[in-house]
C-alpha cells in the first residue's frame, strides 16, 4: 500500500464509523423509543434487541475507527446492516412515497454492507491498532 492508500483506508474507516457510532449512541440513550420501533416490526424481545443493536453499533464502530479486530467488526456490521435492510426497509410492503423511501434505504444499506465486506477483506492500513497482512496476489 502507498501512503495515499493508507490515508484512504483511514478516511474510509472514519466515514463508516461516523455512520454507526452516533446511531448506536442514539439507540442506547433512547432505548424505549428504539424498542418501540423494533416491536412495531413484530420482532420479539424488542428491549433486548434495542440494547444489543446499540451496543453492537458503538463497539464495532469504535473497532473500525481504531483499526482493531477490524475484520470481525466489519463482518458484524455488514450482517447487522443487511438484517436492518430486510427487517426495517421492506419496500415491497410499502406504498406510494413510503415505498420509494424504503427502497432507497434498503439499497443504501446493501451498499454500506458491501463496503463493509470490502473492508473485512482488506488491509486496514498503517493507521490501525492491529494490522492484517496484505492478501497475496493469486
Amino acid at each position: 500500500m502507498t501512503s495515499f492508500d493508507h490515508a484512504l483506508a483511514l478516511c474510509g474507516r472514519i466515514g463508516l464509523a461516523v455512520l454507526f457510532l452516533p446511531s448506536g449512541i442514539a439507540k442506547l440513550t433512547s432505548l424505549g423509543p428504539t424498542a418501540g420501533f423494533i416491536a412495531s416490526k413484530g420482532l420479539p424481545g424488542a428491549s433486548l434487541l434495542a440494547g444489543l443493536s446499540g451496543g453492537l453499533e458503538v463497539l464495532c464502530a469504535l473497532a473500525v475507527l481504531l483499526g482493531w479486530r477490524i475484520r470481525w467488526a466489519a463482518l458484524a456490521l455488514a450482517i447487522f446492516t443487511l438484517l436492518a435492510a430486510v427487517l426495517f426497509h421492506d419496500f415491497w410492503a410499502a406504498e406510494g412515497s413510503q415505498a420509494l423511501f424504503q427502497r432507497l434505504s434498503f439499497f443504501k444499506n446493501v451498499g454500506i454492507a458491501g463496503g463493509l465486506l470490502v473492508l473485512a477483506a482488506s488491509d486496514p492500513g498503517r493507521f490501525a491498532l492491529e494490522r492484517t497482512p496484505s492478501h497475496p496476489k493469486t
